[in-house]
C-alpha cells in the first residue's frame, strides 16, 4: 500500500478579540490507500477541526492536506463526510436522497448507469424495503445507513465519518459497524473516523490516532491494530492483544485528563527549588509490581524528603504508557524494565530515538514463567513436556499456535522467556506467538484461554497459583540467577539539566534498596505495598517469594532466599546491557549498533552512581567485563558481543550498523539463519 493521503504538519489558529487560540499544532499523519483510521481524544482536542480540514470545509493556518499529490483546498466529491446526525432532506425519500449526490457528481454518466448505482447502494446498506420511504418513516439506524449509502454512491476516495454511530442504540450500532467494515473491506475504501468509543475504534481500525489535549493539540500516539480481518466482535475481544491495546488507549486518555487537571499545579511546582537541587518536585512513574518497593519505601519512609525531593508517585498501568510519559515530559523519572533505556535510545518500534540515562539497577531476579492449569492437567510439567504439547499441534496439522504473554518487548521477561523456550528446542518466533500484555491482565487472559502461559514479575505468578489457574513451571533463577530486573530511567536531557536532582534521586532510591534488602524488613514492605495507592492487593499475594517461601502452584513451596534482591550490584552494568543489546538484535527488535560503546558511555551514568554510593558509604565494586554463563550453559563474552550473538540458538546473522542519536540507524541488513 502507498501513502495517498497526508496531513502535512497542520496548524489551525482561530483569531478573536481575546487573542489567538491555537486549536491544532503541527499535526502530521500519513494514511494508506484502503486503510481505516480512527481519531480519539477528549473534547477540545481538535478532532472535528481536523476532519473539517480534511473535508475542505475549513482551511489550515499552516501546513495542509495532500490527497494523491494534490492539495485539498475546497470540498470535493473525492472526500465524503458522514455526520453524526443523518442530515437527510426530509421531503425526499431514501432513493431520492441517495440520488441527489449521484445525479450531480456523476452527471456525465448515462441515466441508466446512474440509476444502477443508486439501486446498488440501496441494496448495499440493506434498505430495499424502505427505498420509497421518507426519513420520518424510518428508524435512526436506517437514516444513518442512507447517509453512508449517499456518501459511498459517488465513489469517493476517502470516507470521513464524524461519530456516525454515536446517537444509536448498542444493537443498531453493532449491526452498522459490521456493515461498514464489510463495505470498506470489499471496496478498498480509505476511511477516517472520529469516535469516543474505544471498543469501536479497535473493532474498525487499522490504526488508532490519539490526540493530545488542546490548545495546541497534536498527534500524541498512534496504535497499530494488528487484528486479523475480516473481524467479528466476539473474535476481536477474545484476541490476546485486544485488552492490551484497549488498555493503551484508555491509559493515554486517562493521562491526558490527568495532565489537564494537574497542569497548573505542575507549573507552580516546577518553579520551586531547594538549595543546590535544581528541581525538587518530581513526578515518577511506577508499575504496581512487587519490585516497585524501592519507590514506595523511599516515599513512605521519607528518603525522598531526606534528600530534598518532593515526589508524586504516578501509578501507571502499562510499560508503554510509562515510556510515553518519559517521552512527553509528563514524568521526570521512572521505574523501567532493563531494556527500556536502550529501546528508547535506539528508537525501537520505529519511534524517534530518545536518549535515556540510567544510574541505578533497582533490583535483581523476581520473575517466573507461569503455565495454565489446563496444560498441567494435559501432562505438562517441565520444558520437555511443554515442547511435546506444542509439537502436538504441528503434528496434527492444525493452524493453532499457542500464545505466551510478556510485559514488554525490551523486558527481561521477554528475553528470559525466549531464552528458556529456545534452550528446549522451541522457536519463540515460529512455534509459539509471544504477545505483549500489561501485567495486571495476565491472569484474565490465562483464564480466558487467550494465552497458555506468561512471564511476569510478582505478584502475578503467585496470584495465578493462589487462584489455582496456573503454576510456575520455572523462575528466572532457573534461567539466569542474578539478572538485572528493573532500573531507574530519566531522559539524558533531564539528567544534564538537573544533575544535583538526579544525584539526590539516586541516593534516595539506593537508601530505599538498603531498607528493602534485609528479610527482617520485608513484612513491613509487604504491608506497605498492599495499600490501595500502590498494589491494592491482599498481603498474602505479595509475600510469596518476597518475604517467605515461594508458592509455585503445584502443591509445593520452595524457599528462594535470593528470589528478589534489592542491594546486590546496583551499579548500571555495561556487560549486562550488552547482553540485552544482543537479545534485541537476536530477536529482530533493533539492529545491532556498531558504535555501541559510545551509546553505552552516554547511557550508563556510572559517575552518578559511584558518587551516590560513596556518600552513602555503600561499596561500589567494579564493573566486570568477564564472560558469564546462563543456566542452560550458553555463555556471553561482552568483549565480543557479535560473536556471542551468533552462538545463540535461533539467532539472526546481524551486520553492525552505525547509529546516530538524531537520525537513528543509517541502514539495516539482517539475514535469518
Amino acid at each position: 500500500m502507498s501513502n495517498f493521503l497526508e496531513i502535512d504538519h497542520v496548524d489551525r489558529v482561530f483569531h478573536s478579540r481575546q487573542g489567538d487560540y491555537v486549536a491544532i499544532k503541527d499535526a502530521h499523519l500519513k494514511i494508506n490507500e484502503g486503510e481505516f483510521v480512527t481519531i480519539v481524544g477528549h473534547s477540545g482536542c481538535g478532532k472535528s477541526t481536523l476532519l473539517n480540514i480534511l473535508a475542505g470545509l475549513d482551511r489550515a493556518s499552516a501546513g495542509g492536506v495532500v490527497l494523491e499529490g494534490r492539495e485539498v483546498r475546497d470540498p470535493g466529491p473525492d472526500r465524503m463526510l458522514v455526520f453524526q446526525n443523518h442530515s437527510l432532506l426530509p421531503w425526499l425519500n431514501v432513493r431520492q436522497n441517495i440520488a441527489l449526490g449521484v445525479n450531480r457528481v456523476l452527471r456525465h454518466l448515462p441515466k441508466s448507469e446512474r440509476h444502477r448505482i443508486i439501486e446498488e447502494h440501496i441494496d448495499l446498506v440493506g434498505l430495499r424495503a424502505a427505498a420509497d420511504k421518507l426519513p420520518r418513516e424510518i428508524s435512526g439506524g436506517m437514516k444513518q445507513r442512507v447517509g453512508i449509502a449517499r456518501a459511498l454512491a459517488i465513489r469517493p476516495k476517502v470516507l470521513l465519518l464524524d461519530e456516525p454511530f454515536g446517537a444509536l442504540d448498542a444493537l443498531t450500532r453493532g449491526r452498522l459497524q459490521e456493515q461498514l467494515m464489510e463495505i470498506c473491506n470489499q471496496n478498498r475504501i480509505s476511511a477516517v473516523m472520529i469516535t469516543h468509543d474505544v471498543d469501536e475504534a479497535l473493532l474498525l481500525s487499522d490504526r488508532v490516532v490519539m490526540m493530545t489535549n488542546g490548545p495546541a493539540a497534536h498527534v500524541g500516539q498512534i496504535l497499530q491494530v494488528d487484528l486479523p480481518r475480516p473481524r467479528k466482535r466476539l473474535e476481536v475481544i477474545n484476541n490476546p492483544s485486544y485488552y492490551r491495546m484497549r488498555g493503551e488507549i484508555v491509559e493515554f486518555l486517562n493521562i491526558q485528563k490527568k495532565i489537564k487537571t494537574e497542569k497548573g499545579q505542575r507549573q507552580v511546582a516546577a518553579a520551586i527549588s531547594r538549595g543546590n537541587i535544581e528541581k525538587i518536585n518530581l513526578n515518577i512513574g511506577f508499575i504496581p509490581l512487587t519490585d516497585c518497593a524501592p519507590f514506595v519505601i523511599a516515599q513512605e519512609k521519607g528518603f525522598f524528603t531526606k534528600h530534598g525531593l518532593e515526589v508524586n508517585l504516578s501509578r501507571e498501568s502499562s510499560w508503554n504508557g510509562l515510556a510515553e510519559g518519559i517521552r512527553d515530559g509528563r514524568l521526570d523519572a521512572a521505574q523501567m524494565v532493563t531494556g527500556m533505556p536502550l529501546a528508547l535510545t535506539l528508537g525501537m518500534g520505529n519511534k524517534p530515538p530518545m536518549p535515556i540515562a540510567t544510574a541505578l539497577t533497582l533490583n535483581r531476579n523476581g520473575n517466573a514463567i507461569t503455565i495454565s492449569k489446563t496444560l498441567q492437567e494435559a501432562g505438562v510439567r517441565d520444558l520437555a513436556t511443554l515442547k511435546q504439547y506444542i509439537d502436538s499441534f504441528k503434528d496434527a496439522g492444525t493452524k493453532y499456535v499457542p500464545s505466551f504473554g510478556t510485559v514488554h518487548l525490551a523486558s527481561m521477561h521477554n528475553f528470559l522467556l525466549r531464552q528458556w523456550l529456545a534452550s528446549g528446542g522451541i522457536d519463540p518466533d515460529r512455534d509459539v506467538d509471544i504477545v505483549v500484555i500489561p501485567p495486571p491482565q495476565m491472569i484474565s487472559n490465562l483464564m480466558a484461554g487467550n494465552i497458555i502461559g506468561f512471564c511476569s514479575g510478582e505478584p502475578w505468578n503467585s496470584r495465578a497459583a493462589l487462584d489455582r489457574v496456573g503454576f510456575a513451571i520455572a523462575t528466572d533463577l532457573d534461567i539466569w540467577n542474578g539478572h538485572p530486573e528493573k532500573v531507574l530511567g530519566v531522559s539524558q536531557a533531564w539528567a544534564e539539566k538537573y544533575p544535583n536532582t538526579h544525584l539526590a534521586l539516586v541516593k534516595a532510591l539506593l537508601e530505599a534498596c538498603q531498607f528493602c534488602q534485609p528479610f527482617e524488613n520485608r513484612d513491613e514492605v509487604v504491608l506497605t505495598l498492599a495499600r490501595p495507592s500502590f498494589l491494592n492487593m491482599e498481603p498474602v499475594c505479595i509475600r510469596s517469594g518476597f518475604a517467605g517461601p515461594y508458592r509455585v502452584g503445584t502443591g509445593e513451596s520452595r524457599y528462594y532466599k535470593d528470589f528478589c534482591e534489592f542491594l546486590v550490584d546496583n551499579a548500571p552494568s555495561r556487560r549486562e546491557q550488552l547482553w540485552v543489546l544482543t537479545q534485541m538484535a537476536r530477536w529482530g527488535l533493533t539492529p545491532f549498533p556498531s558504535n555501541y560503546d559510545q551509546i553505552l558511555d552516554r547511557m550508563l551514568c556510572m559517575n552518578v552512581y559511584h558518587r551516590a554510593a560513596s556518600e552513602l558509604e555503600i561499596d561500589t565494586g567494579a564493573d566486570s567485563m568477564a564472560s558469564f554463563a546462563l543456566t542452560d550453559g550458553s555463555t556471553f563474552d561482552p568483549t565480543n558481543p557479535l560473536a556471542s550473538l551468533q552462538q545463540f540458538s535461533y539467532a539472526r546473522a546481524v551486520e553492525a550498523i552505525a547509529f546516530d542519536l538524531e537520525r537513528g540507524f543509517t541502514a539495516t541488513q539482517e539475514v535469518a539463519v
